[in-house]
């Protein structure tokens, strides 16, 4: 478990690096779902996601001779921005495995922000590649979602919920490797034990749902064509299964679609460019899966909003569903 304490510290080392993100009204989206919507907006975040609060305040626990080994990473795109950001900051070297097929616009950032990419084709053995190369030249591992200290860091997302909006009923939160959930889970947890946190999953791959039926994290073939890229990781971590025992609420999936229709929403009605992780969130909230009182406050978890503007473009080109129509 990661303690309040333990999220506490991590706001205090990243405080003033990173972005206090707004949590927003969304009325006529949470209309559709009869509550009150508030959106967590970490796609304002540094680099346009979640991902350097965990990756800050990991690379700042390190001493300065381990630092200077470099820093080495895997990710389908926001943390390995995260982490070539924060690298950057350190003047730290920084080394990237990435699935060939990442999304174009991850790519880029990494290499703007100085970071190396190794391109691997097998999404199942992303975790061998970069241990390889965590073996070969030496460098400090990163972990995108199963290390206490990046969970903290993700937590203190989930404190400046509890801080900002200490009336909300429940918490929705999207889930690839369970970093994000876990630390969110965490701090509401321990500040508003009342509210519930719900896990929000893809349909055509869950990890977390089946872990916890395993008890343990098990291996789970991902879709590769998803604009929820930020979802799909080989596996889901041990922090999460245990978090996601005590204090997760219920598992929701949703499909491409319905990710596709929040994120039309999103950009129309809230203003806010958002990827398909950012999205996932509202997705489970209007597909009708959550039984919520009615005008009970709710926070969304908008998690990124690093998508190709071509891909934004051609979610925006569909048609718009007619008003109040609630994804099937």
């Amino acid at each position: 478990m990661i303690e309040i304490a333990q999220i506490r510290a991590a706001a205090e080392r990243i405080r003033g690096r990173i972005h206090r993100t707004p949590i927003l009204s969304a009325s006529s989206i949470g209309e559709r779902a009869g509550v009150s919507l508030r959106l967590k907006c970490e796609n304002f975040q540094k680099t346009g996601s979640f991902k350097p609060r965990g990756a800050l305040n990991k690379i700042l626990t390190l001493s300065r001779e381990e630092r200077a080994k470099g820093l080495v990473t895997v990710s389908a795109g926001n943390h390995a921005q995260a982490v070539a950001w924060a690298a950057r900051q350190d003047k730290a070297p920084a080394v990237v495995v990435m699935p060939t097929g990442a999304s174009q616009s991850k790519l880029d950032a990494v290499r703007g922000y100085g970071a190396e990419v190794i391109l691997h084709g097998d999404r199942a053995t992303l975790f061998d590649r970069v241990h390889e190369v965590e073996r070969e030249r030496g460098a400090i591992f990163v972990h995108p979602f199963d290390d206490p200290v990046v969970v903290a860091g993700a937590g203190t997302a989930g404190l400046e919920i509890a801080e900002d909006a200490p009336d909300i009923g429940a918490v929705i939160v999207p889930v690839g490797g369970g970093g994000l959930m876990s630390g969110i889970a965490c701090a509401v947890a321990a500040m508003i034990p009342r509210a519930k946190v719900y896990a929000v999953e893809l349909q055509a791959g869950p990890g977390l749902g089946p872990a916890l039926a395993a008890g343990k994290p098990v291996p789970v073939p991902r879709p590769m064509d998803t604009l929820a890229d930020g979802m799909c990781p080989p596996f889901v971590g041990e922090i999460a299964v245990e978090v996601a025992r005590r204090f997760v609420h219920e598992i929701i999936v949703v499909s491409e679609e319905e990710i596709i229709e929040a994120m039309r929403l999103l950009f129309t009605r809230a203003k806010l460019y958002v990827e398909g992780s950012g999205a996932a969130a509202v997705a489970a909230l209007l597909s009708g899966r959550i039984r919520l009182p009615r005008g009970v406050p709710v926070v969304a978890l908008v998690s990124g909003g690093n998508v190709d503007p071509a891909r934004a473009i051609a979610v925006l080109s569909e048609e718009t569903p007619p008003e109040g129509r609630r994804p099937r």
